[in-house]
């Protein structure tokens, strides 16, 4: 269950971040899931609520996500989202994004 390491993973960055920014709790994290990453977003979302909610610093946050849509590439300028095959030349284009999970944005009160 690999959604259960990417929700811990999300959770530490926020927290780092928070205590990093002397924050006294953080309210929402911003995610983007490529489409690609082969990840369910709302089991994410759901492990990430368990692991926070005894946390002070981030029980009751938010993680709200993104979908990514992949982009990809082929050796004859084709750009685009075609992933399995070239609408230019029959190929098959390098997925050049789409994959990967990015912790976009995490809001923080400072108390100030």
């Amino acid at each position: 269950m690999h959604e259960y390491s990417i929700a811990y993973d999300i959770y530490a960055t926020a927290r780092r971040t928070a205590l990093d920014h002397h924050a006294t709790a953080v309210r929402r994290i911003t995610v983007s899931f490529g489409e690609m990453a082969m990840i369910n977003p709302e089991q994410v979302c759901f492990l990430f609520g368990t692991i926070a909610e005894d946390d002070p610093l981030l029980s009751g946050a938010e993680l709200v996500y993104e979908k990514a849509p992949p982009r990809t590439r082929c050796s004859c300028g084709y750009e685009g989202s075609e992933i399995y095959v070239c609408p230019e030349c029959g190929t098959l284009p390098t997925i050049v994004s789409g994959k990967e999970i990015v912790v976009k944005n995490i809001e923080i009160d400072t108390g100030e």
